[in-house]
């Protein structure tokens, strides 16, 4: 299924129905009068929340939403029937904006929530609402109130626990098919992935959903590459996981890389708890990944976890690490503490994450 996760629809709720002008004539009964009934009201226009999709691709195929107009009322005091309404299904994560497309209506947070975008119009009264003592034979009638009309745009942005964000290439698909039951696209070029993907990881028997979008590279705020149009994806995730290739030659560099275009985008992306690890670390031997382990941790300020996709290594550590931010928090003596101790004395780093002046000389 092809994603899209924005799309522009018109609505228009239905038309209220027009009252009726009527009077009973039967014979052989003495007085008459006016009988005409009401209309009915137009029918609404809703948007619904619900499970299953992931894309608005549906509305790319249809744009325009209209609900049905009330009947309009009858003789005998018959009240013309309610208009239908039409309701709008999209995916938990839905925010709905006006035309402006900076105006928020609504934000679909949760599976089954509702919201009513366009009410329909009243139905107008008959001749029989306006007979009166002083007024026995009213012979007008009330037509109903309009419905409302407007363009509306749909953004989706996917719910996940966990956001995955790197340079292009730098293992995000392959950590997620890893522990996930995802296929992304996976190949050895850059910008394999074009789209986000979600899946669900399970460590200890606890869930949570992972996204991965498309790499970032430097200048992506500014439109270069595909952009940062895919980071709203991640503004819900509780955690961050950067992903930095061992086959970087600077893994210092790529880490700032994306960091920058992170806070170029803002949102309080930054503001996220963040785990760093280094990928691919199976093509590297010993001594280039103590070195590169090193940089990274400088440049981050926290030791990085070393995993590899491929083999398997540290990829449950990692998993833990992160169910320990998303369904635990971070107590003072988690495990993700007791990891990063390790990962720390196995690196030579300092307990601010530094490696000494007399390692990083060699």
């Amino acid at each position: 299924m092809k994603f899209l996760d924005e799309a522009k629809v018109y609505i228009r709720s239905g038309d209220g129905g027009g009252g009726s002008v009527s009077f009973r004539r039967e014979k052989f009964i003495e007085f008459g009068g006016p009988d005409g009934g009401d209309g009915g009201r137009g029918g609404d226009v809703w948007a619904e929340a619900v499970n299953g999709l992931n894309t608005l691709i549906d509305f790319r195929f249809q744009q325009h939403f209209k609900a049905q107009i009330g009947t309009h009322g009858m003789g005998r005091n018959r009240t013309g029937a309610n208009g239908s309404d039409v309701t709008l299904k999209v995916p938990v994560g839905t925010q709905i904006f006006e035309e402006d497309s900076e105006t928020m209506i609504c934000d679909l947070t949760q599976e089954g929530q509702r919201f009513r975008l366009a009410a329909g119009g009243n139905g107008g009264f008959g001749n029989a609402h306006f007979k009166s003592a002083t007024n026995q034979a009213p012979d007008w009638a009330n037509p109903g109130l309009d419905g409302e009309e407007k363009t509306i745009w749909l953004r989706l942005k996917l719910i996940a626990d966990a956001g995955l964000v790197g340079l292009p290439n730098a293992g995000k698909s392959t950590f997620l098919a890893a522990v996930t039951r995802a296929r992304p696209k996976i190949a050895n070029y850059p910008f394999t992935t074009l789209h986000p993907n979600l899946g669900v990881a399970t460590v200890d028997g606890r869930e949570f959903v992972l996204a991965d979008i498309p790499g970032l590279i430097e200048g992506a705020h500014e439109g270069v590459g595909i952009g940062d149009r895919f980071l709203g994806h991640v503004e819900r995730t509780r955690v961050l996981l950067h992903l930095v290739s061992a086959q970087e030659e600077k893994v210092g560099k790529a880490y700032k890389t994306v960091k920058h275009e992170l806070e170029a985008y803002g949102n309080d992306l930054t503001d996220k708890p963040e785990i760093v690890a280094l990928s691919q670390v199976d093509v590297l031997d010993d001594a280039e990944l103590k070195k590169k382990t090193k940089e990274l941790a400088r440049a981050c300020g926290k030791t990085p976890f070393q995993i590899s996709a491929v083999t398997g290594k540290g990829m449950t550590d990692l998993l833990r690490a992160l169910r320990d931010i998303i369904v635990v928090g971070q107590p003072e003596e988690s495990p993700l503490k007791a990891l990063k101790i390790r990962h720390r004395d196995i690196a030579g780093l300092d307990e601010d994450g530094e490696a000494g002046d007399e390692e990083l000389e060699g």
